[in-house]
């Protein structure tokens, strides 16, 4: 069953639509004579580096354990190349290929020649990077950032050049409205998707950013956060329309959430904290029996 890639049409479409630019009659003279849209093996020294790649770090094992498989069962896949001058061509998509091979020591290697302008380089350099299995949520939504900006393109024609929802398109570029530390999280795995956009829901910095360091230390699942996000951001106080009824409780903020939960657990019972808009309020402490009521004042020391 063939694996059918994340990104939807991806760099296939990008391919299919620049497909006019394709001169089947051109010739490229580079040592050997090779028709535009041909696959042909060219010398290492002739090519170099794509300038939009934006991938600037490759892991150095995988390198090297691709290495050892293109020296063992030569390029499966071959690299795309356009023509930039007399006998130089200029990676389109490939440049991890490309430099495992030269790991390996080989002089040549086999390249499908085509020919681009600067926007389709740019365009199929992003989304070939935004094909790989490793990248985390940060990369992508830099990755759409990129394409949105320099390409000007529309979330709209985004998410149909690379097969994706709108939607999808909007949720990661969202992230990048975080404060740095919970995109570095994020980048660094330390927390999920999950957790990024439950903290999206908060517009306040500084509490996501002390409920960053609460996820990090207590390893909070993400339907705790979703839970604290509701409660700092959806239940606003309300003052009564009729005159003398007591007002509705005031929204908890997430240290205060938090010591409500502490308290819970350290009594080993119902805690309920419960605020009023001017600062006032009252910590309601539930038991089941008498029993139940002496051991909880035995833990208070009353």
């Amino acid at each position: 069953m063939v694996k059918r890639s994340s990104l939807g049409k991806g760099l296939g479409a990008l391919l299919e639509d620049a497909g006019s630019e394709l001169a089947s009659t051109s010739r490229i003279a580079s040592g050997n004579t090779a028709v535009v849209g041909s696959v042909i093996n060219i010398s290492l020294s002739q090519i170099e580096a794509n300038p939009f790649q934006p991938r600037n770090e490759f892991e150095k094992q995988a390198l090297v354990e691709l290495a050892a498989s293109i020296k063992e069962y030569g390029l499966i896949q071959p690299i795309t190349v356009r023509k930039v001058g007399s006998n130089k061509f200029q990676i389109i998509s490939g440049e991890r290929r490309f430099r495992a091979t030269q790991l390996a020591g080989l002089e040549q290697i086999t390249a499908y020649i085509r020919l681009a302008n600067d926007k389709t380089m740019l365009e199929m350099a992003l989304v070939e990077n935004l094909q790989r299995e490793d990248l985390n949520a940060i990369e992508i939504a830099l990755g759409y950032k990129r394409l949105i900006e320099e390409c000007n393109l529309t979330q709209e024609q985004l998410s149909h050049k690379i097969g994706q929802d709108r939607s999808t398109v909007t949720n990661f570029l969202r992230l990048l409205k975080l404060p740095e530390p919970i995109q570095a999280a994020l980048r660094d795995k330390k927390i999920t998707m999950g957790h990024a956009r439950a903290l999206i829901t908060i517009s306040d910095g500084a509490t996501q950013t002390r409920i960053l360091n609460d996820i990090l230390k207590n390893e909070l699942s993400v339907r705790r956060i979703e839970e604290y996000a509701r409660n700092f951001s959806g239940k606003k106080s309300q003052k009564s329309k009729v005159k003398g009824q007591k007002r509705s409780n005031a929204a908890l903020s997430f240290e205060e959430q938090k010591l409500e939960e502490d308290l819970a657990s350290y009594l080993k019972s119902v805690v309920k904290l419960e605020k009023q808009n001017d600062g006032s309020g009252k910590i309601v402490i539930s038991y089941k029996t008498d029993n139940d009521l002496k051991r909880i004042t035995r833990i208070l020391d009353i």
